[in-house]
């Protein structure tokens, strides 16, 4: 078994480089449809640990995580564009946020229905996958540690966020030949549509910046002194027990940093390459993650598959009415929803097999939810505990 924390430090680097190299080779990355690369890095150093070549309890893993995640989320959340985000206009934002307040309301009912089941200990696992439902993979690890949500329960939530996702994406995809049908019975407002292509425009003719290794390496080290900074902060802020923890207040600051800093020349700099850092530093974390956890904790994945399809159930009949009060259309509904669930990736292209075009809608709605999933995911855990007695 390997205890060296050096030993440890390449054994986790070389599971995430091998894997993000893999998914983005043309001959493999088909592997990686099902179940993405976010997955693998999280699954295999569990293996690794679960069949004792790692070590499972080593205190490195923990520290990797509370020093690192921090400014991880800084810079994937520093490229935010309020402004794009706020020429949307107000029936996309209504549809975003309808689907967001579905999410949580979902999770809180699909909790205390299923808690006899699955026990009450998963109250923190259902504000994880909150997150993650609502501004991704990045937000789902910092509610994990914020609500200091034990591996048992984070290893089937991560198997649910895997699998529930597609699942919906794949109905939505279907219903893309429907929606006149869709539209006709909802009385929809076409014009929207024509307003969202001219609002989102300028954004979708945004040109990235070439990577500059100078400015890479100055945002990163801002990166690392803002976490700090909220680390220390967070120290003197107000914490209970089970409720806000200093960990906790420490994401809420390093991502209200990240939002401020976004609306200032700043944000130009993740266009160097840094948000891939981002990624890359997010990835690290996850290994980490994986490598303490066991797969003798996934027992429960099928009934937390069937949680997970009442939160999209009551989240896909909250978007129905919204879009029925405002006469949305179709897209829109589809668009807000997997912009909440699916996130960056999957949002834009379902938004461009509705609408043509529209691609950037998808994507801005995406960035909005990372913006905001680690306070919704913080806030559904805290929700849900309250029924925990």
């Amino acid at each position: 078994m390997i205890h060296n924390p050096f030993q440890l430090i390449l054994v986790l680097l070389a599971v995430e480089f091998s894997i993000l190299f893999l998914a983005g080779n043309p001959r493999s990355k088909g592997l990686f449809k099902f179940l993405p690369s976010m997955f693998w890095i999280y699954f295999l150093p569990m293996v690794l640990s679960t069949c004792g070549i790692i070590d499972a309890k080593s205190p490195l893993y923990q520290g990797i995580t509370r020093c690192l995640l921090p400014p991880a989320l800084f810079l994937l959340l520093l490229n935010v564009d309020i402004k794009a985000i706020s020429r949307l206009g107000p029936s996309a934002l209504v549809m975003f946020f309808a689907g967001s307040l579905g999410i949580m309301l979902g999770m809180v009912i699909s909790f205390v229905i299923f808690k006899p089941l699955i026990g009450p200990q998963f109250w923190a696992g259902f504000g994880a996958l909150s997150a993650s439902w609502t501004g991704g993979s990045a937000n789902m690890v910092a509610v994990k540690e914020a609500l200091n949500t034990p591996d048992s329960v984070f290893l089937p939530m991560v198997i649910v966020d895997t699998i529930v996702p597609y699942v919906w994406m794949g109905i939505l995809v279907t219903l893309a030949a429907r929606q006149k049908d869709f539209d006709c019975w909802n009385l929809s407002d076409r014009r929207i549509l024509d307003d969202l292509a001219q609002s989102s425009k300028s954004f979708s003719q945004q040109k990235k910046l070439p990577i500059h290794p100078a400015m890479t390496i100055l945002i990163i080290g801002l990166a690392l002194g803002v976490g700090r900074a909220c680390q220390a902060a967070s120290a003197y802020l107000p914490t209970g027990k089970d409720a806000l923890s200093p960990y906790a207040w420490t994401i809420i600051l390093v991502s209200a940093s990240a939002i401020i800093l976004s609306t200032t020349p700043i944000s130009r700099l993740p266009d160097t390459g840094a948000e891939k850092f981002g990624k890359w530093i997010l990835y690290f974390v996850l290994t980490s993650i994986g490598a303490r956890a066991s797969l003798n904790n996934a027992s429960q994945v099928g009934v937390l598959i069937a949680a997970g399809v009442v939160v999209i159930f009551v989240h896909a009949v909250i978007l129905i009415v919204t879009a029925r009060l405002i006469r949305a259309p179709l897209f829109l509904v589809a668009t807000a929803s997997l912009a909440n669930i699916a996130g960056l990736v999957s949002a834009p292209v379902v938004a461009e097999l509705y609408q043509p075009g529209l691609a950037s809608v998808g994507l801005l709605l995406a960035i909005l939810g990372h913006s905001i999933g680690a306070y919704n995911g913080i806030i559904t855990g805290q929700i849900c505990r309250l029924f925990i007695h």
